[in-house]
């Protein structure tokens, strides 16, 4: 049972063992900040769902591959499940169909690159600061 357990963990326990710099993204008016920021620093959200498997396994992942630091971007943890008009709001900001688990890199106001899934962690981060 216990590889079953932590692959569907409880949401809470992952954030509390995460050692990235996450930024929760709970609040709409962030994205303004976001589009800002992306001027003069990457901006990176990733969307995940708490209840899903697969996105809990893919943001696993993505945080132990994880090698670029704070000064180098910001990135912002979405929890679509209880943020869903952020989510809604991210789509049609960025002109980006609206995946989950999903990543998107932005740059000078706009969307870079974006993956979805396994491909997430195919995504090499350093290319885009």
């Amino acid at each position: 049972m216990g590889l079953f357990n932590k692959l569907f963990s409880n949401s809470s326990e992952e954030k509390e063992t995460s050692v990235l710099p996450w930024v929760p993204l709970t609040e709409l008016g962030q994205l303004q900040d976001i589009e800002s920021k992306s001027v003069t620093k990457t901006q990176v959200i990733f969307k995940h769902s708490t209840r899903c498997g697969i996105s809990r396994m893919v943001i696993k992942q993505f945080e132990a591959d994880y090698n670029v630091t704070e000064k180098d971007l910001d990135l912002y943890y979405l929890d679509i499940l209880n943020y869903r008009e952020i989510s809604n709001n991210i789509a049609s900001t960025f002109q980006v169909m609206h995946e989950s688990p999903q990543l998107l890199v932005i740059k000078n106001r706009v969307v870079v690159a974006h993956d979805s899934h396994g491909g997430i962690n195919s995504l090499d981060l350093s290319t885009f600061i």
